[in-house]
């Protein structure tokens, strides 16, 4: 359990990395080739989209298709070597620290994105809050490994004193120059990034982060998948660093959003069967956001959760108190045995429903629509779920306790296509 900030010279190491970006007069538009992070495409639909606004779209890197899972990580090198040789992907001439923005009305983030050495949980310099799926791992790694590339930064955020000093000085300084590109994606969001290369404006950057400890806002599986790289190679090289966008949400606050579970095999008549005389059920005939608001409403007073499948909701709440001291763990905070993903992992799939947490029995969707209409389509189940606080999440990484895999969704991601790392280059 660790629950101390670093010491000023024991925290966040960034480096500044040869960035490997779209060469814009190659694609039809930087728009066009860039994607969410892989685990919110939603397959298949988001993923044929976007393989069909444009040739080189990233998605053909981060989720590559062919006919067996071996082959696919050896079709994303020979595709990204390709590009290479094509002059569709070229690197930046020197290394650079680089200035991500991203705008949508009044949403707007900025943050930093660079090569951080990587640490171990115990050194309590990356918080992780959220188990991971080794499967997942070791697809991840298969992927980094063979096309010898970060492709996608992870989110990592920290919390600075709120003032324009340091590594938001330099921001604030570099955002009034020209950008290296600028887009707008189809989802409403504008995109811009500067590279920092002056020696004296990556020496406050990295002198300011050195004196924070960052939670891991999304890319759990990728932070799990650098350590294992790490620790696969002999001595210290490009394997000692992975790719991260780093945000300061003192100044720049993230949205946190619940990720839904997609229950494959269970259709919503036998879910709800099953909790006859355990929780309470409520079926509500209205649309999703009337849905969704009466389950915000639940959640003030406990654990909630809406079942959708059938073409109504079913808001499922006030769980029997003798069900949950049966099925849930004593050894954990009270904050960690009381949150929905524990209770609806612990007790309703695992008790209840008795579903495996495996890939053929449960996805895990972030869109909330996505995992309405494809539980309708399927007939299955899918479990909607209301967002954890941020301080909940960072109060528990710091006492060294992880939430249930997926529990959280910060917001908004990095896009993915604007700036990869070859470790080829490093």
């Amino acid at each position: 359990m660790n629950t101390r900030g670093p010491a000023a010279d024991d925290g966040l190491r960034l480096k500044p990395f040869r960035g490997l970006r779209y060469v814009p007069e190659r694609v039809r538009s930087l728009a066009a080739v860039t994607s969410p992070p892989y685990d919110v495409v939603v397959r298949p639909d988001g993923l044929h989209h976007l393989e069909s606004s444009d040739p080189h779209n990233i998605v053909r890197l981060i989720l590559p298709q062919a006919p067996t899972a071996d082959a696919r990580p050896r079709r994303a090198a020979d595709t990204l070597t390709d590009w290479l040789a094509e002059g569709i992907l070229a690197a930046d001439s020197e290394p650079a620290l680089y200035v991500y923005e991203q705008r949508n009305g009044d949403l707007l983030q900025r943050g930093v994105i660079g090569a951080l050495e990587l640490s171990r949980p115990e050194e309590g310099i990356v918080l992780p809050h959220e188990d991971v799926m080794p499967h997942v791992v070791e697809e991840r790694a298969d992927l980094m490994r063979t096309t010898g590339a970060h492709l996608e930064p992870l989110l990592l955020t920290y919390r600075g004193d709120g003032s324009a000093t340091g590594a938001t000085a330099v921001i604030e300084r570099v955002i009034a120059r020209t950008p290296l590109l600028s887009t707008t994606t189809e989802d409403g969001f504008s995109h811009r990034l500067w590279a920092v290369t002056d020696p004296a404006e990556l020496a406050a950057a990295a002198g300011d982060l050195a004196r924070h400890q960052a939670l891991i806002a999304d890319g759990h599986h990728r932070w799990a998948t650098y350590l294992r790289l790490r620790d696969e190679q002999a001595g210290t090289g490009p394997w000692n660093y992975g790719l991260v966008l780093l945000v300061d949400t003192a100044r720049y606050p993230l949205e946190v959003r619940a990720i839904h579970r997609l229950l494959h095999r269970l259709p919503v008549a036998d879910a709800l069967a099953a909790l006859e005389g355990s929780f309470r059920v409520r079926t509500l005939d209205v649309p999703l956001a009337t849905a969704l608001e009466a389950l915000g409403d639940a959640a003030a007073d406990g654990n909630a959760f809406l079942l959708a499948g059938d073409g109504r909701f079913h808001l499922v709440d006030r769980p029997d108190g003798e069900l949950l001291a049966r099925t849930i763990r004593r050894d954990r905070p009270e904050a960690w045995r009381t949150l929905d993903a524990t209770v609806l992992h612990a007790t309703l799939l695992e008790r209840v429903w008795h579903v495996p947490d495996a890939p053929e029995h449960i996805a895990y969707i972030h869109d909330t629509r996505a995992a309405v209409t494809q539980a309708e389509r399927h007939g299955a189940t899918a479990v909607l779920m209301h967002p954890v606080r941020e301080d909940v999440v960072r109060d528990l990484a710091r006492q060294g306790v992880t939430m249930p895999r997926k529990s959280t969704s910060f917001g908004p991601k990095p896009a993915t296509g604007l700036v990869l790392r070859s470790l080829a280059l490093d």
